[in-house]
């Protein structure tokens, strides 16, 4: 009876393998006449699915599901990034693996709060640990009226350029700012204040047409060229290519996945000739995932097809820009494209 126990809880967590935006730590055993399930899931749906496949699967046993720990709950605890920029990490550890990284003011729903690294959720349903001692109260920080456009802004004691300098925000960065002439006072998460240019920031929300995003995508990304390549990076301090992705839809306004495969699932099929803004998709044996690695179409200003492409990769250590149909690796493991910008 344990294999078969143990057989069906295994399939029962099938469905919640990907750790990136599931808990499902379960196990099964028997005492008393009784099947207790005991663990972690992320939320009742979680639990609930579980439990339902394992009825299904094992009738005539009675299943025990109480001592199952369910880390979201209806009041969440929310935090949010206090320093300009800290990691995303898989484990509670700066030696574990960078997943991604979080921008100041960014909100994280806590899960498992921890003296040292906390286990969180963003937004997006993305899981991972984040040191504590860079997290402060969500509501510490005024309502973001602008997004930092540059990739790095400065932010100075006074609205002066020979002001001393008090900090660097992001490029990404949601910011509360009022203008000041050629200047802007910003405040930030965790109460940094400081003045940047106003040049640098973008107000929000951003509202263009699909042909102009298009065009401001392309505008943003070329200052990105020669940023080196880091694994889980987010900004012009490091960055890799699917975090340039979805930064630079960010700058125009449309929100997509982190990942390059959940951007290839959820953007829409394209042919080309590819237009600006589209994302150029690659993947195959060798890689971690089927689909992992991005570029940006830089579109038909720069190749009749859209096959000239801006991003950031391993092979070049950082953002550039190449001709995909010129390049073997890339020509090779092209898959399709995708397109948010619609």
């Amino acid at each position: 009876m344990n294999e078969q126990l143990q057989q069906a809880l295994a399939e029962a967590q099938e469905p919640f393998a990907d750790s990136r935006f599931n808990v499902c730590r379960l196990e099964i055993a028997e005492e008393g006449g009784r099947v207790h399930l005991r663990g972690t899931v992320l939320d009742e749906a979680t639990r609930t699915a579980v439990l339902a496949h394992l009825r299904q699967h094992l009738p005539g046993i009675t299943l025990a599901g109480d001592d199952v720990q369910v880390l979201r709950q209806s009041q969440p605890r929310l935090m949010a990034v206090t320093t300009n920029l800290t990691g995303l990490q898989r484990e509670p550890s700066w030696l574990g693996e960078q997943q991604s990284q979080l921008l100041n003011g960014t909100v994280v729903e806590i899960l498992e709060p921890g003296e040292r690294w906390s286990f969180g959720r963003l937004e997006d349903g993305y899981l991972g640990y984040v040191y504590t001692g860079y997290l402060g109260a969500a509501g510490g920080a005024a309502e973001p009226t602008h997004v930092v456009s540059a990739p790095v802004a400065r932010l100075q004691a006074a609205p002066d350029i020979g002001a001393p300098l008090v900090g660097r925000v992001l490029g990404g960065t949601r910011v509360a700012a009022v203008g000041r002439g050629e200047w802007a006072e910003v405040n930030l998460a965790g109460g940094l204040c400081g003045y940047t240019a106003a040049a640098d920031l973008r107000p929000l929300p951003i509202t263009a047409a699909a042909v102009a995003r298009r065009a401001q995508l392309i505008a943003d990304a070329l200052p990105y060229i020669g940023v080196p390549y880091l694994w889980g990076g987010v900004s012009a301090h490091g960055i890799d290519c699917s975090g340039f992705a979805q930064l630079m839809h960010k700058l125009a306004g449309v929100a997509i996945p982190r990942d390059a495969d959940m951007q290839y699932a959820a953007g829409q099929p394209v042919e080309p000739p590819y237009a600006a803004g589209d994302l150029l998709y690659f993947g195959g044996s060798g890689g971690h995932r089927d689909i992992s690695h991005v570029g940006i179409s830089l579109g038909p200003e720069y190749h009749p097809q859209g096959w000239r492409m801006i991003h950031s990769g391993r092979s070049r250590n950082g953002v550039y820009i190449d001709d995909v149909q010129m390049v073997d690796s890339l020509r090779e493991s092209f898959q399709r494209a995708r397109r948010f910008v619609l």
